[in-house]
């Protein structure tokens, strides 16, 4: 079976067109076209359906796309291994990660990875939007929150905690909270999210756990945002230590409840490293999860 034909026939699916995937290989659209229609009588089977705006899997197409995904992952692994093991990483490595993760944490490393893997180009993709992995051939993806389901394969990366920081002007003007409850009556720095904007949970060294309600002086989408209105004393605000550490550990911003484990959703969250595919890790996807591992996960 043409393996190259097998190529076209994921990047149209993946892309829902046949455009973006004859510009991603450097062919006409006819010309991709052609070689699926060749496929598809080959196979004596239609694999897409085709309308003038788009071009969506039949069911038989999506079938055959997973067979075809293992028949592509293999010759990729054989590709590798006939190029000899100690070859170095090599090739596009895409990348995606939140704006403010990827910005505060991933941009500063990335020049030390260069320096190591001089022969690894990187495409980094920061949004703060759930990006499909396959659809955007996304390579390694960095995801916060709870362990992802149902997409992928995902291994932990750092542990995440988050904090309520606020200014040393705000507390000057304000004055402490003595009690997480107080929020309640403190307008905050709030982000966009559902279960964000409107309660906090707190699980005090006892174990004892309250739902603080939460009204909102300014709500914002992005985490960075939040940090700057924080920093400059608009009001206490929910985030993560790996965005405000370096702040709180200069005095720029307070830990206002160092005693106490913060969410606002779920107690247990981390950076997690997710990837598409267990059977064929390609070296410089390995070689970034390792790099970050080594550097981030300690």
């Amino acid at each position: 079976m043409d393996l190259r034909a097998l190529e076209l026939f994921r990047a149209v699916a993946r892309s829902g067109g046949f455009a973006a995937a004859a510009d991603d290989a450097d062919l006409s659209a006819s010309a991709v076209s052609r070689r699926i229609a060749t496929l598809e009588a080959e196979l004596g089977a239609r694999l897409l359906h085709r309308t003038t705006r788009a071009v969506s899997l039949t069911e038989a197409g999506a079938r055959f796309l997973a067979r075809a995904e293992a028949i592509l992952e293999e010759a990729d692994a054989a590709r590798d291994e006939a190029r000899g093991v100690g070859a170095e990483p090599a090739g596009v490595l895409k990348l995606t990660a939140s704006t403010a993760y990827g910005e505060r944490v991933i941009v500063p490393l990335m020049a030390a990875f260069r320096e190591a893997y001089p022969q690894v180009t990187l495409d980094l993709l920061f949004t703060d939007a759930v990006v499909d992995l396959a659809a955007e051939r996304v390579d390694l993806a960095v995801r916060l929150g709870p362990r992802p389901e149902g997409e992928g394969i995902s291994t932990r990366l750092a542990a995440t905690r988050y904090r309520v920081y606020a200014s040393p002007a705000y507390l000057e003007r304000e004055g402490a909270p003595a009690t997480p409850e107080y929020l309640a009556d403190r307008p905050a720095v709030v982000m966009d999210v559902p279960g964000y904007r409107t309660q906090w949970r707190f699980r005090g060294p006892a174990g004892d756990e309250a739902r603080v309600p939460i009204a909102s002086a300014v709500s914002v989408s992005s985490a960075l945002s939040a940090r700057t209105l924080t920093l400059d004393g608009v009001g206490p605000s929910l985030l993560a230590d790996w965005l405000c550490g370096e702040d709180a550990a200069a005095g720029r911003l307070v830990d206002l409840f160092p005693d106490h484990e913060i969410a606002a959703r779920e107690f247990e969250t981390a950076a997690w490293l997710l990837y598409p595919s267990r059977a064929y890790l390609p070296r410089k996807v390995r070689a970034m999860i390792d790099f970050l591992k080594s550097l981030i996960g300690r």
